[in-house]
């Protein structure tokens, strides 16, 4: 196995352990959408791809909301401190250099872009939040929370995702009046 291959391995294996039960399955649907809006994407994107929540994971040490004033600052520090997990990974996989750090950059922007390939992470992984994590957020968190956290993602979303995701029904007719409510507020403050 080449040290990509044990670096996604070993990323695969930390995520599992996740207590936010969506995380496995959000870290491998973020990596199809990737490969849907570029199916060339280079390793160091499918890595980020991945391991872009991997801080959530960890056990030793969580950054946590309730430590920032404000929810872009905490999804700031949860991408930093992210990158750093990665970076240790990485180097003891013994991926290339310039592949490792392309990753851990990339995972350090993934919540804000600024660039065509950390934007490509930042749709990835914001339309997989609605696909994937958005039912059992709601779950946990309620309606409000969910809704507050549903603009914010939506509000983040490129016009073509902002397409995909006013297309996504859920199960739940709540859930999919809910997200119709989050698009609607997103629509107002932009």
């Amino acid at each position: 196995m080449d040290s990509i291959e044990r670096a996604k391995v070993r990323i695969r294996a930390i995520i599992v352990g996740s207590k936010v039960p969506e995380d496995p399955r959000h870290a491998e649907n973020t990596l199809e959408w990737l490969l849907r809006l570029d199916p060339k994407a280079d390793q160091a994107l499918q890595i980020a791809a991945l391991a872009h929540d991997i801080e959530r994971a960890v056990k030793t040490y969580k950054v946590r909301r309730s430590h920032y004033d404000n929810y872009d600052a905490f999804k700031a520090a949860h991408a930093r401190h992210g990158a750093e997990i990665l970076r240790v990974i990485l180097d003891e996989c013994g991926v290339a250099k310039s592949t490792a750090k392309e990753a851990c950059r990339l995972v350090t922007v993934h919540e804000v872009g600024g660039d065509p390939r950390s934007a490509l992470l930042k749709d990835a992984d914001s339309i997989s939040y609605f696909e994937v994590n958005m039912p059992l957020y709601y779950q946990r968190e309620g309606w409000e929370e969910t809704k507050r956290r549903s603009t914010w993602g939506y509000r983040r979303l490129s016009s073509r995702m902002k397409k995909i995701a006013k297309s996504i029904k859920y199960k739940s007719e709540d859930l999919t009046r809910l997200l119709r409510e989050a698009i609607g507020e997103a629509c107002l403050k932009d």
